[in-house]
């Protein structure tokens, strides 16, 4: 009993030691409590990393081999029986495409009979005109045949991006095609499924993105032109196949 009443008369005979103790107390619980919540939000950023290093999405493999034959039923300027065919998958409203439109232009002009072109269509979802635009292109070939096609790709394309859907009519009265027959055809929606086909087709070829065209020679070698590139560029790959 004497020394238990010393212990609490030496207690209350310093109330500051006590207090100091605590104090340390309260230091070391809260270090240690931080410590353990920094550790767990390490392990927690590193498995979210690697989340996220899992989700990225892979690219699609290229299978060239994919692409459908070329047939007489392509729009194609030039010969089935060239050097080169290049394959382009294209978006009407796409802005790379309208100049590239131009760059093949001038491949054509370039190799002559050694070149062919086939257009296939390749309408991107986030872009509101292309598909119909896509279709009138197919009513129109049905009115004047492969060559009003590309004369009414070639004009699309100058009056891209401000042509309004409702201003195709008048495309195809400016290059002197029936008009009603034109709009007829449009509404029937025939054409719907003849290009979603062959945006299908470029997608399983591993086609991205517009324009992505495949130049294909005659010995069966394929490239892909990914993306809208300079002239000198584009002749570079050509050249590398009809070696």
């Amino acid at each position: 009993m004497p020394k238990k009443k010393e212990a609490q008369e030496s207690a209350n005979s310093n109330p500051n030691a006590l207090v100091i103790i605590l104090i340390i107390l309260a230091f070391f619980t809260g270090y240690l409590f931080f410590k353990v919540q920094n550790l767990e939000k390490g392990k927690t950023s590193d498995t979210n990393a690697k989340a996220e290093v899992t989700q990225q999405p892979q690219q699609p493999e290229l299978k060239l081999d994919l692409v459908s034959k070329v047939t007489k039923k392509d729009h194609i300027r030039g010969s089935l029986n060239a050097d080169i065919i290049l394959v382009e998958y294209s978006d009407f409203e796409c802005p790379f495409c309208k100049p590239f439109q131009l760059t093949m232009q001038q491949v054509i002009k370039d190799y002559g009979n050694k070149i062919a072109w086939v257009y296939r269509h390749y309408p991107l979802s986030f872009h509101t005109k292309a598909q119909k635009t896509a279709e009138a292109s197919e009513c129109v070939a049905e009115i004047a045949g492969n060559d009003g096609f590309w004369k009414f790709s070639d004009l699309v394309f100058e009056k891209m991006p401000d042509l309004e859907l409702t201003q195709l009519p008048d495309l195809v009265t400016q290059l002197g095609y029936d008009a009603t027959k034109f709009q007829t055809c449009l509404d029937s929606g025939k054409y719907t499924k003849l290009v979603t086909d062959q945006l299908s087709d470029g997608t399983k070829a591993g086609i991205q993105g517009t324009p992505g065209t495949v130049i294909i020679s005659k010995s069966g070698k394929r490239d892909l032109i990914g993306e809208a590139l300079p002239l000198d560029q584009v002749k570079t790959q050509i050249d590398a196949l009809l070696k």
